[in-house]
């Protein structure tokens, strides 16, 4: 078989498709729209999680890369922050992913937690569970959704698992803006100390036109129990643009706020539902 055939495979033409309808955004590019079909909203957008679910019978793939400056140690990377989300019913998700660290631990991803240290780590994990919608919007009423998570590391200095449990809730208005919350409870160890972390966060977003949309942000980590508190603050701003109805491109960057906290983040990743 020849190793450079001269007409592409029927992959390679939709990867060729692909890359143009991310370049150019075209309508022509744009799949066709499903009844009943909700508005594409990945969990990695913001670090505040969605407070919805992909959909019955509808998947979400979610991957990223994160850099974080931090002010004490060595930089950190942070790939591919994969994410299945699979839809069983309308209002809950089986979830599945994988990540890897290197350099001085940390993420940014908003389906980890992770703090500033001095040490190089290198250390991979698998991560499950699920996500469920609890309310819609009704007036004052917000949309919400609980997620619950499980963290089995398979590379690296630590063999312990740990949990992560979380709510989010918000109001999606009539100008099409949205301002959406979360709180997550995780646990944590450090060698043999262990302790309890907590993320809160706040994210406005507003859209531009029919397929842009960027936001706001505000997020930290805080621990309770740690020998050396974890006091994680950011500032970020971001966007993303709909290369089609069900695939989403997105960027987002921030400053930490305080001397414990890295000097800068950014996060470039995608979200294809299918």
């Amino acid at each position: 078989m020849s190793r450079f055939p001269r007409v592409p495979s029927r992959h390679a033409r939709c990867g060729f498709a692909l890359v143009a309808c991310i370049l150019l955004g075209s309508e022509a590019c744009a799949q066709p729209e499903w009844p009943g079909r909700k508005e594409l909203e990945t969990d990695r957008d913001s670090f505040t999680f969605a407070p919805t679910t992909a959909g019955s019978g509808a998947s979400i793939v979610e991957a990223s890369y994160s850099f974080l400056d931090n002010r004490n140690g060595p930089e950190s990377h942070s790939f591919p922050e994969v994410l299945l989300r699979r839809g069983v019913g309308e209002k809950f998700e089986i979830r599945l992913g994988f990540n890897y660290e290197a350099g001085g631990p940390g993420t940014v991803s908003g389906s980890e937690f992770g703090g500033e240290d001095i040490q190089i780590e290198n250390e991979s994990r698998i991560l499950y569970g699920g996500k469920l919608e609890t309310t819609e919007q009704d007036g004052w009423l917000p949309r919400s959704a609980a997620v619950f998570q499980g963290y089995t590391p398979v590379s690296g200095p630590s063999s312990q698992s740990t949990l992560v449990v979380g709510e989010s809730w918000g109001w999606k208005f009539a100008n099409g803006w949205e301002w959406t919350s979360a709180m997550r409870y995780g646990t944590g160890f450090e060698e043999e100390d262990a302790f309890n972390q907590w993320a809160p966060s706040s994210v406005v977003k507003v859209p531009v036109g029919e397929r842009w949309n960027v936001h706001a942000e505000y997020f930290g980590i805080f621990s309770s129990g740690k020998e050396i508190p974890l006091n994680i603050q950011y500032a970020s701003l971001g966007g993303h643009v709909l290369a089609t109805e069900n695939l989403e491109v997105g960027l987002r960057f921030g400053w930490g706020l305080n001397a414990t906290t890295p000097n800068f983040f950014s996060n470039v990743g995608v979200g294809w539902r299918y």
